[in-house]
């Protein structure tokens, strides 16, 4: 009996030294973090909307955090291949995600996902906020919401529209449209918003709803025209422009762009990338250059980023409904 009660006290102490290795390991971790370089992955190409706001805070994020901060770029079916890549990675802070409000929509737009979106992941920060611009070629004659509405409604099906992916906010957001108005426009899907900013410049389709920081730098130069914001206020870059909601009463979208990380990252270390993603995106010279390219810079509480998720997930899944739309 003895002999047992002194083989138990062994075990108990042996569990103990166990645990308290992995507790004094996290906090090791977490003292250390990061000591090793970071992967940003980006949910689609370079030109892109992801990609014009991650690289202005490259070079600040990096002096922040004391390492290099690698930009990943995997695109493809709407952002979903890259967070399929985070949700796999190792939960410990050095492979992030930006991630779109696309994120929020691919949840209720896909029959099914490699991922749980509520449960995979640990928000970060939301970084910042970006309306979406309707812009046309040219030549189009339309120069109002209310003469593109006109024109596709007395042209059924002739218009074409780009977007930079099935299940991307700017497909959505023309679907929602068109479900709208009454109207119905061709789909053609892109890999990123770099190549559909190539096809409307090209002449290749009429128009596309797409982020405003790479619609916009083509409306100066009059090679875009824009239309509308989709946004619940006028863009204070293009301040004679009207929002949707102008012509077409209650359509507002909220475009934003956050940093995930896969679920089960200590806390401390969500903490520590929060506060360095937030202090970078508010930095005078990063905020001027994200603002001239239309960006709201907010730089938010993992918290705070999670409940926009959340709102966003009920949002979404209601306007996918009601929209119809699906991916092919």
């Amino acid at each position: 009996m003895q002999g047992f009660t002194i083989l138990g006290m062994m075990r108990v102490l042996a569990r103990g030294m166990g645990l308290m290795s992995i507790l004094f390991s996290a906090v090791v971790h977490a003292q250390t973090f990061p000591s090793q370089p970071i992967t940003l992955i980006i949910p689609y190409p370079p030109g892109g909307s992801a990609d014009v706001l991650a690289r202005p805070m490259l070079l600040e994020l990096q002096k922040k955090l004391g390492q290099t901060v690698i930009l990943d770029y995997k695109a493809g079916a709407g952002g979903t291949i890259a967070t399929s890549a985070l949700a796999r990675s190792k939960p410990d802070g050095y492979t992030l995600l930006m991630v779109l409000a696309a994120h929020a929509i691919n949840d209720a737009l896909y029959p099914s996902l490699p991922y749980d979106t509520r449960k995979d992941f640990a928000p970060v920060s939301l970084v910042a906020r970006l309306p979406l611009l309707v812009v046309t070629r040219p030549s189009l004659p339309v120069n109002t919401l209310s003469e593109l509405i006109a024109y596709a409604k007395a042209n059924p099906g002739k218009l074409s529209y780009g977007s930079a992916g099935n299940g991307n906010t700017s497909h959505l957001a023309a679907e929602m449209f068109q479900a709208a108005t009454g109207t119905k426009m061709e789909h053609i899907p892109y890999k990123g918003s770099g190549p559909v900013v190539i096809a409307l410049l090209s002449g290749e389709i009429d128009l596309m709803f797409d982020s405003f920081s790479t619609s916009y730098p083509h409306v100066p130069t009059g090679k875009f025209k824009p239309l509308a914001v989709a946004g619940a206020k006028r863009a204070a870059l293009l301040p004679d422009v009207p929002t949707i909601s102008e012509t077409v009463p209650g359509f507002v979208i909220d475009g934003w762009y956050g940093i995930l990380a896969p679920a089960g990252t200590p806390k401390s270390v969500v903490d520590t990338l929060s506060k360095a993603f937030a202090e970078v995106a508010n930095t005078p010279s990063v905020k001027a250059q994200l603002n001239a390219s239309g960006y709201e810079v907010v730089g938010s509480t993992p918290e705070a980023f999670a409940k926009t998720i959340d709102d966003d997930l009920i949002v979404w899944a209601k306007a996918v409904k009601d929209s119809g739309a699906k991916i092919q």
